[in-house]
């Protein structure tokens, strides 16, 4: 218990839980159980998206054309869809090896060009968004199959709501479950987890001791892309329609959560626990400003006032960390 209260993600729990507190003392609709779901259910894309953005933070890495890829995805799904066949496996298939290769292509700018990861993946938003622009021409897709629709209104463990009708798991929380499961069991069992971390303290190191930087790079981005075909077909499943503008900016609020979940943006510390925490954090902040009537616009100045504070807290610290070496090395 001790040891719990002293890690990062103890004290973003202890500010979530402050912000349900307040939220619920101005409007008890929050704790709603049918507003707990809904909640989560639209944030189910930001929670999947976050699990791909920890790994690659946690190497100290960045990857801002998450939005890009996912609204690329959307259309290219969509369009088979409405061409072809509504079959949802055959839509998850086409989802994930299209977020492969997109994601496979910002690995090997990076790990073989050497190319930094901001300016590749900022280099590549352009690219994706641009050319879906010029394919779309911003035309919303419609007319998605119905059997798909019927998919994404699939719910599970129906119960009574109290109020005459049932509540129960939209489908969607639980590929958000899933997402979340891969991605501890990677960093916790796998060898590539372990290489994450050593990457993320310190490459020179992970490298002399065996850890191929450009494989595990290559890895990464690519799971990143995958985790953003699972979160297109899943958005999809929850709107019934693709716009191809929907994910505009998405990546401040992929990357928010995850740093205010405790990851370091300089590389080295992260955890799924906490990247959950700070997915719920997001989504609590922006379901109660709606719920307090405040306008939306706060909800961006939150967001940047957040993004700033977080990466505050994290510079201090490792600078902090880093005086406390040079004092040990001294004496």
């Amino acid at each position: 218990m001790k040891q719990f209260f002293k890690k990062k993600e103890s004290t973003i729990l202890c500010v979530l839980i402050c912000i349900i507190i307040i939220i619920t003392l101005n409007n008890s609709t929050f704790l709603r159980p049918d507003n707990i779901i809904d909640m989560i259910k639209g944030n189910t894309v930001l929670g999947i998206m976050s699990m791909g953005m920890l790994v690659v933070i946690i190497t100290g890495g960045i990857d801002v054309s998450v939005g890009a890829m996912i609204a690329a995805i959307t259309v290219i799904v969509g369009k088979f869809m409405v061409n072809f066949t509504g079959n949802v496996l055959l839509a998850f298939l086409l989802a994930s090896l299209s977020g492969i290769l997109f994601g496979l292509i910002n690995g090997l700018l990076i790990a073989k060009l050497k190319i930094p990861p901001i300016v590749t993946t900022l280099g590549t938003m352009s690219i994706i968004n641009g050319a879906m622009l010029y394919y779309t021409n911003g035309t919303w897709i419609n007319d998605i199959p119905e059997s798909f629709i019927n998919f994404g209104k699939i719910t599970l463990f129906k119960v009574p709501d109290g109020q005459g009708g049932t509540i129960g798991i939209p489908i969607q929380i639980l590929f958000f479950i899933g997402a979340a499961l891969i991605t501890w069991i990677i960093l916790k069992y796998s060898i590539i987890g372990r290489g994450i971390y050593a990457i993320g303290g310190n490459p020179v190191s992970a490298e002399r001791i065996g850890y191929s930087l450009d494989k595990i790079n290559l890895f990464l981005y690519s799971y990143v892309g995958f985790m953003a075909g699972i979160a297109a077909v899943v958005h999809t499943s929850i709107m019934r329609q693709v716009d191809p503008n929907a994910f505009t900016g998405f990546e401040l609020q992929v990357v928010a959560a995850v740093v205010v979940g405790g990851a370091n943006i300089l590389g080295g510390a992260g955890t799924v626990f906490g990247t959950l925490i700070g997915v719920f954090l997001m989504a609590a902040m922006n379901n109660g400003l709606i719920l307090m009537h405040i306008p939306v616009f706060w909800q961006k100045i939150v967001l940047g006032i957040v993004i700033l504070v977080a990466v505050s807290i994290d510079v201090l610290q490792r600078k902090r960390t880093l005086r406390k070496l040079a004092k040990v090395d001294i004496d």
